[in-house]
C-alpha cells in the first residue's frame, strides 16, 4: 500500500503504471507504508 507524500491519501491505482498522480492533490511522490513493528536485536 502506498500513500501520497503531500495529502497522505492512499493510492488506489496500480503503482506499476507509468505516470501516476494522486487523485486528490496531483502529487507524483509516494511512500510505501511500513508496519509499526518493533524489532529486538540482541548484542553478541
Amino acid at each position: 500500500m502506498y500513500k501520497c507524500s503531500r495529502c497522505k491519501e492512499p493510492i488506489r491505482t496500480d503503482i506499476n503504471t507509468v505516470g501516476i498522480q494522486c487523485e486528490k492533490c496531483g502529487s507524483k511522490i509516494f511512500f510505501k507504508e511500513r508496519p509499526n513493528v518493533k524489532k529486538v536485536i540482541r548484542a553478541r
